[in-house]
């Protein structure tokens, strides 16, 4: 079952955030993992959400996991979260009930 990360962030430093951006595509895609949204083209239609929306899909949980927990990713996290503010999310795929 895929999972998917959702994140909702303002940008506090576009210098800094620029050297994640640059870092964080390859350590997503060696984890299985697909950029379905990323950027500043998101339209508000209720509530007061930050600037940029990104969803990732992995194909489980644990992929997502994997990816977010690995040495690679830890190592550059701190520039997203030293130059952003907003919210994170991990959300598995819907499955209607049978």
């Amino acid at each position: 079952m895929a999972s998917y990360l959702i994140a909702n962030y303002n940008v506090n430093n576009s210098e800094g955030y620029g050297a994640y951006v640059a870092a964080v595509g390859p350590t997503i895609v060696a984890h299985g993992g697909k950029i379905l949204v990323a950027g500043t083209g998101s339209t508000t239609v209720e509530g007061n959400p930050g600037g940029v929306t990104v969803v990732l899909e992995f194909p489980t949980r644990e992929a997502l996991q994997d990816w977010y927990d690995s040495p690679e990713y830890q190592e550059i996290i701190h520039m997203r979260t030293d130059n952003t503010d907003g919210a994170m999310v991990f959300a598995d795929e819907f499955v209607m009930p049978g």
